[in-house]
């Protein structure tokens, strides 16, 4: 166990502050992965930041036509509210389709984004890994790397980002909202949220040091057929091999986000042109430049199997 010291602190901006004055505290919310990750020593915080009290807890309709959800809405409360359930209901079923009941309730917004990595080299600290330790190398690239990604990976790094949340939410083109220790606020399109690896897979997001996330905001809603399919190796509490959320019209044109595939949530909207045509002109394109392994070129024609999957479900 290393000793860390603990702050609640009042205000969004104040928490922003305190973690910019020192580049050894994290924020803690849920703690669902971060409590995880500091057991194994991945993580070793010197101070924790407690965001909980701050008040980012609502959910509320933007003048838009949207809904606007605090940092800190537990994963349960926003799969289950109603306007959520009726106008966004592929976020609420890539929710349900997350973790387990009990990591749901702890579970928030903001830590969902911002969770890290599965790969099992990052977890196992005697392998090289990039990501937890920059410039160690990266034993997946020789390893076995059928969970990890098929595209938009690098020669530092092929993991891929573990939620599902995010997935639905790039299909929406839902906004995150920031907040800096100065107070200055900004938002940052969810397409641009999450990075890919390049040379510096240890940064897993756009985040400047110390920046807060205090919202997510999902725009007015789409209509159509809302669907999240989710592909892995038992029935719960395990990571997508492929996911798909898609959101599809009665005249057959869509959107569709890939999860499992990359280390973002992966979407190309030229892509979406071809939705009427079907799974296969689509990831046709979705998955153009991809560099599977040996061991995970089978996602290539499973991320179309699910995607038609969910296309016939839509229109049924």
């Amino acid at each position: 166990m290393k000793s860390f010291t603990y702050e609640r602190p009042t205000s969004p901006a104040q928490a922003a502050a305190a973690v910019s004055a020192n580049p050894n505290a994290k924020f803690i919310a849920g703690g669902t992965n971060l409590l995880d990750l500091m057991k194994l020593q991945i993580e070793t915080p010197t101070h924790l930041v407690d965001v909980n009290g701050l008040g980012l807890d609502g959910i509320e309709a933007t003048p838009e036509g949207g809904l606007r959800v605090g940092a800190l809405v537990r994963n349960t409360d926003l799969a289950a509210d109603a306007r959520v359930r009726k106008d966004y209901a592929v976020l609420s079923r890539a929710l349900l389709a997350g973790a387990s009941g009990q990591l749901r309730n702890k579970a928030t917004t903001a830590g969902n984004l911002l969770q890290r990595t599965r790969c099992p080299y990052f977890y196992d600290t005697a392998q090289a890994c990039n990501k937890r330790q920059p410039g160690s190398g990266c034993s997946a690239l020789d390893g076995v790397s059928r969970q990890l990604a098929v595209i938009g990976a690098s020669e530092a790094c092929i993991a891929t980002h573990p939620g599902d949340m995010a997935v639905a939410m790039r299909v929406l083109d839902a906004t995150v909202e920031i907040v800096d220790g100065r107070g200055t606020e900004r938002k940052i399109p969810i397409s641009e949220f999450h990075r890919l690896p390049g040379e510096r897979p240890e940064v897993d997001t756009t985040l400047k040091p110390g920046e807060l996330i205090t919202a997510v905001t999902l725009p007015k809603p789409l209509g159509g057929a809302h669907i999240y399919r989710k592909v892995r190796d038992r029935a719960s509490y395990a990571y997508a091999l492929v996911s798909v959320a898609a959101v599809v019209q009665p005249d057959g044109s869509g959107r569709a986000a890939f999860g499992g595939v990359a280390h973002k949530p992966w979407r190309v909207e030229a892509a979406e042109g071809e939705m009427a045509r079907g799974a296969k002109a689509v990831t046709a394109q979705v998955f153009a430049g991809a560099k599977p392994t040996h061991d995970n070129a089978y996602k290539l024609k499973l991320a179309e199997r699910t995607l038609s999957a969910a296309l016939t479900e839509a229109r049924a």
